[in-house]
């Protein structure tokens, strides 16, 4: 459409600004602001019709003369924005559906094919408005802090990107689980059997490592990402277990990986240690998650009746090497689907006694389950030890001693 007979169209719904005049052709030319684009096309009608110059003299019937209020709005969202640590941003925006629905309406009516949506516009020079008055840089991709411009309710909303570390734990405790458990009773609400604090069990993993980092980040909460868990009452030992940590709007983001290793440690001591703690990446997180690592458990069984070491030790080789059959097991069934699963045993060998138990070292595939590898969980896996033995056989004891990790090497704030 001709520029003059645009401007025409356009006019006639009502007054327009510069800016939203300019939108209307927004993917012409280039090195123009839409202002600019819109303040050429009055010009050009001006001209072409031999007409007076007109400026616009009544409120823009799109977007209320927003951008005559885009510096406040700058000034806005830098004082939103201060005490929050970040280098980068972006601005976002919600913008009220009638204005939406106007330009919309012009679009369609006028059947135009080169718009900008109101909303772009005001995301980008709210934006270049900020970065030219603070130390802060624009950036659409992987932005520190995020903005949101609520034009309807005249609120800013700020967004902190959550920042990653990857490192290996070490439970030394039994009896804490990896994650926080909502009380099973009240689901968290708080009551007499959880008194009052909604967990089904004081501590998790999780919240142990997170504890010393949240005041070090100013964060809301920490989320734990592991390569598997271990059961409850097994300790993880050895290499630890890699895990990513993600931080909840964090108000800080600059610390040595060093220092939040030796303040884990320092205030889990004796309960849960991490090690490599390093910077990482949401996109590490899936990794960590789809990664099939092998494991090493280091566990001590109880075999009724008087079994000899020899019966043992053959027992032990029919199952290494062997393909598992495992139906979803009794005591986790209530969680997880009831499907059969396939797994290796890597290694298996009798390694002595300790009292009355036999100590077994067990190699295995991701998803072994391994309690039911030696009970055969009434029948449920098969074979098992208990089945190979002909007598019955339990864990009594269970070490995770290794488990096998991705280890990359990811830069700082990248996600």
């Amino acid at each position: 459409m001709e520029l003059t007979e645009l401007y025409q169209k356009v006019t006639e719904y009502g007054d327009i600004c510069d800016h939203c005049l300019g939108r209307m052709v927004a993917k012409r030319s280039f090195g123009l602001s839409n202002d600019m684009r819109g303040k050429g096309i009055r010009i050009s009608a001006a001209l072409s019709l031999n007409q007076p110059y007109m400026e616009q003299k009544e409120p823009c019937w799109i977007c209320g003369d927003f951008f005559k209020t885009t510096d406040s709005w700058a000034d806005r969202v830098i004082e939103a924005l201060s005490g929050i640590e970040g280098k980068t941003f972006v601005i976002g925006s919600k913008v009220p559906p009638l204005m939406s629905e106007s330009e919309e309406m012009v679009w369609s009516d006028l059947g135009l094919s080169d718009p900008e949506p109101l909303k772009s516009e005001i995301n980008r020079e709210v934006g270049k408005c900020v970065a030219a008055k603070s130390t802060l840089v624009g950036d659409t991709k992987n932005p520190d802090l995020i903005a949101v411009l609520n034009i309807s309710e005249d609120t800013i909303e700020v967004q902190i990107r959550p920042l990653f570390l990857y490192g290996r734990y070490l439970k030394y405790e039994r009896g804490i689980p990896q994650t926080h458990w909502a009380c099973r009773s009240c689901k968290g609400a708080g009551c007499e059997a959880c008194s009052g604090t909604g967990k089904q069990y004081q501590d998790s993993v999780e919240e142990l490592i997170g504890k010393p980092l949240l005041p070090i980040f100013k964060a809301e909460r920490v989320i734990l990402h592991g390569a598997g868990r271990e059961d409850i009452d097994a300790v993880m030992i050895g290499s630890g277990r890699p895990f990513v940590l993600e931080i909840v709007n964090p108000h800080i983001r600059d610390a040595n990986p060093e220092e939040l290793q030796n303040a884990i440690n320092t205030y889990n001591e004796g309960r849960v240690g991490v090690t490599d703690i390093r910077w990482s990446a949401r996109s590490e997180v899936e990794t960590l998650k789809s990664h099939k690592g092998h494991k090493k458990y280091r566990i001590l069984v109880d075999i009724d009746g008087s079994v000899p070491e020899t019966a043992l030790q053959s027992a032990v080789q029919q199952l290494s090497g062997a393909i598992i059959r495992q139906r979803t097991p009794i005591r986790v069934a209530h969680r997880r689907a009831d499907k059969v699963r396939e797994r290796g045993v890597l290694d298996i060998r009798y390694t002595g006694k300790e009292g009355k138990d036999f100590v077994l070292e067990v190699t295995g595939e991701s998803g072994l389950y391994i309690k039911e590898l030696i009970s055969g969980d009434q029948g449920r896996t098969t074979p098992s030890l208990t089945e190979v033995l002909k007598t019955p056989a339990r864990v009594v004891q269970l070490d995770v001693i290794h488990v096998e990790g991705i280890d990359q090497v990811k830069s700082h704030g990248t996600s």
